[in-house]
């Protein structure tokens, strides 16, 4: 299995991204899926979060209301679209999937992981 992420980019204080992330290898539609990021010097940590497969979605407090993630399992992609975007939001963002239904929301409960695609935000 390989997850690959795609759509960082550098934007300005209050723009928009959209995050992808493509799943090859197998079909992970019963599998829960989530990003994570990681700022400079700082652990990674749980941003967004969908079960699979019934779809419902969790966040993080720092972008709840702002980001939005879902998923086309048929496609097999995960994406994550980033609103409303603020400085501290400047990370590598990561995609990930555990083979359970159930989101998780730490980094050890996840079995697979994408590389990162950098997201900064500037002022």
């Amino acid at each position: 299995v390989q997850l690959q992420a795609s759509g960082g980019g550098l934007v300005r204080t209050r723009d928009s991204l959209r995050l992808s992330c493509r799943v090859s290898g197998r079909t992970l539609s019963n599998y829960a899926m989530a990003w994570f990021r990681q700022a400079p010097g700082k652990e990674r940590v749980f941003v967004a979060a969908i079960s699979g497969p019934g779809g419902e979605s969790y966040y993080a407090d720092s972008v709840w209301g702002r980001f939005t993630i879902s998923r086309d399992n048929a496609k097999n992609t995960m994406n994550l679209q980033m609103n409303s975007l603020k400085p501290e939001d400047t990370a590598a963002y990561f995609c990930a999937a555990r083979r359970y239904y159930r989101q998780g929301y730490y980094n050890g409960e996840y079995d697979y992981w994408g590389q990162g695609t950098q997201v900064t935000v500037s002022s």
